[in-house]
């Protein structure tokens, strides 16, 4: 018997209808559960053949389980060698390389040293940073928000160089990424399953919570949905992860990778609606059966340097939108 697991926090539709739905596909072999986790030997089998991971972002000690799952056979959907390296500025930095629009972004010192550091441990640190440089690459308005994180979480708006000190004299010891804001009048969430099979949302980020899914969408243009389509199949095979969301915000008919490394993404059915819920759930369920079947290594190497050409430049479109008349503003 082949058993896929799923270890998850505080949800309470997805994990349920998932295993329901795997052992519904009586697939000959394999058999669905919650995992149920204790002391952990090191180099033990976890005794699954697949484990899809919905928490050990927030958890060091289910981290630490399923890395050792891997070295044991498990294939672990995501990642959780990657899943942990990886960080938002790089992400936008790797989408730039790959031809895919993102904003202009850059990554900015601490504004508290972090835990255990004092200047001393900044001595590599120019001061005063050239905050001129900075506003005249990025312009206004722009967002303030941590390189790696998600739920909207400390994500701060500015349009002006006086609300952005304002705003990062909040951070404390949190390391932030400034992005030039993209002006949309559509955005996209999409999920992206096995690096292949990608379901589009229609969203809006400014809605209440419970009403960001948009449930009546209006007509879009066909060729931006397969740009779209296509941007985020590109990310998540670069990045490796077998279930992502990338969000896109267009602006002059441009879709703007905003958001990629949500790799526990939002599958509860009263947040995404009942249609969204249904494709996820089945997605998921067929990808998990088809890799408890396949003879996939569980350890085999995610190279996205293999998607990178260093001698080619960053495409036009990753230049920040709005960025010629933030120029003028900032004196650029």
């Amino acid at each position: 018997m082949k058993k896929i697991g799923i270890v998850f926090g505080m949800e309470n539709t997805f994990p349920g209808a998932l295993v329901e739905r795997i052992n519904q596909m009586q697939a000959p072999g394999i058999a669905a559960e919650f995992v149920h986790i204790g002391g952990i030997k090191m180099a033990e089998p976890s005794g699954y053949r697949v484990i899809i991971d919905r928490i050990s972002h927030d958890i060091p000690f289910y981290r630490a389980f399923l890395k050792n799952a891997v070295l044991g056979g498990t294939i672990v959907i995501n990642n959780p060698f990657w899943w942990g390296a990886d960080d938002k500025f790089f992400n936008y930095a790797l989408a730039s390389k790959l031809g895919v629009a993102v904003p202009r972004t850059v990554v900015l010192p601490h504004k508290k040293h972090p835990p255990d550091t004092t200047e001393r441990s900044m001595r590599n640190l120019m001061y005063p940073l050239n905050w001129d440089e900075v506003f005249a690459y990025i312009g206004f308005p722009a967002f303030l928000k941590p390189f790696s994180g998600g739920g909207w979480k400390h994500v701060y708006k500015v349009d002006s160089p006086e609300e952005l000190f304002r705003a990062y004299d909040q951070t404390g010891d949190l390391c932030m990424t400034l992005q030039s804001a993209v002006e949309f009048k559509e955005y996209f969430r999409c999920y992206v399953v096995g690096q292949e099979k990608v379901h589009i949302m229609h969203y809006d980020p400014k809605a209440p919570h419970h009403e960001r899914y948009v449930k009546n969408p209006p007509a879009t243009d066909a060729r931006l949905l397969q740009r779209v389509n296509d941007d985020a199949r590109t990310l998540c095979r670069a990045l490796g992860y077998d279930l992502n969301t990338v969000e896109f915000a267009v602006q002059d008919g441009i879709p703007y990778a905003i958001d990629f490394l949500n790799p526990a993404p939002d599958a509860d059915y009263y947040s995404v609606g009942p249609a969204n819920f249904e494709w996820i759930v089945n997605a998921v369920a067929e990808l998990a059966v088809q890799k408890a079947l396949s003879e996939e290594q569980p350890t085999r190497e995610y190279r996205w340097s293999e998607f990178l050409n260093a001698s080619t430049p960053a495409p036009a479109a990753t230049r920040s939108p709005g960025r010629r008349a933030a120029a003028k503003r900032t004196g650029g």
